[in-house]
């Protein structure tokens, strides 16, 4: 593994908009160690999660380069983008998009199955996950039984499955009560901490924010530190 989980070298991000071209990203950089949790704050426009889908390789930039675990990525084929982002990334957004039809336990196994691992031994490391978010006595239970906590933290294990080295996350607990909220993002970050990975994570909650090793915001399309 790299001393550098993710990198990102002078991101450039333009959209056109009718005649004119809006610019996003201007030479956005960014740097997060194994085991650093970064906040990203700033309103809402600013560019925030065009840069989460940057660094999750699920756009390309125009400009720059993203690196992961070291490696750069700017130039790779879709097909070998899509298995650092199986094998290297772990993804939360602020809607928990479990599939209804399985339950808590086979939506923290699929991905894992996916990415080759065994049912039997996708299913022994969804319930840790799943004990972790001490949701063990709720493994079987589909996500339309389960309340706005526990689907995400759910989706929060899930996203942990394939033991990647970043998690990107989006307003992971937006649609959550403030009580329910700060619970679930401090269970989120005692199991990032604890499986010492690095983490970009897009929030509102100045609070939450202030909870993170760090905190950038977008300025002009630059990523600028901003104290706590």
């Amino acid at each position: 593994m790299s001393d550098v989980a993710l990198k990102l070298d002078n991101v450039v991000r333009r959209f056109n908009q009718g005649k004119e071209q809006l610019s996003v990203l201007n030479g956005a950089s960014l740097e997060i160690r194994p085991g650093e949790i970064v906040a990203l704050v700033g309103p809402s426009g600013a560019g925030k999660s065009t840069l989460l889908q940057i660094a999750g390789l699920l756009e390309r930039p125009d400009g720059g380069d993203v690196l992961i675990d070291g490696e750069s990525c700017g130039s790779l084929s879709d097909d070998k983008r899509t298995l650092v982002r199986r094998h290297k990334l772990g993804f939360v957004y602020q809607y928990h998009h479990l599939l209804p039809e399985f339950s808590a336990l086979e939506n923290v196994v699929l991905p894992q199955m996916i990415a080759g691992i065994p049912r039997k031994q996708a299913a022994v490391r969804a319930l840790d996950l799943l004990d972790r978010m001490g949701l063990k006595p709720r493994a079987e239970h589909r996500p339309g039984q389960l309340s706005g906590g526990e689907q995400q933290r759910v989706a929060i294990a899930r996203a942990l499955a394939n033991g990647p080295s970043l998690l990107l996350a989006d307003e992971p607990t937006g649609n959550l009560d403030p009580h329910t909220s700060d619970g679930v993002f401090v269970q989120l970050l005692e199991l990032v901490r604890g499986q010492g990975l690095a983490g970009l994570i897009a929030t509102h909650n100045p609070e939450l924010a202030r909870r993170m090793d760090r905190m950038v915001t977008l300025r002009e399309g630059v990523l600028v530190e901003v104290e706590k």
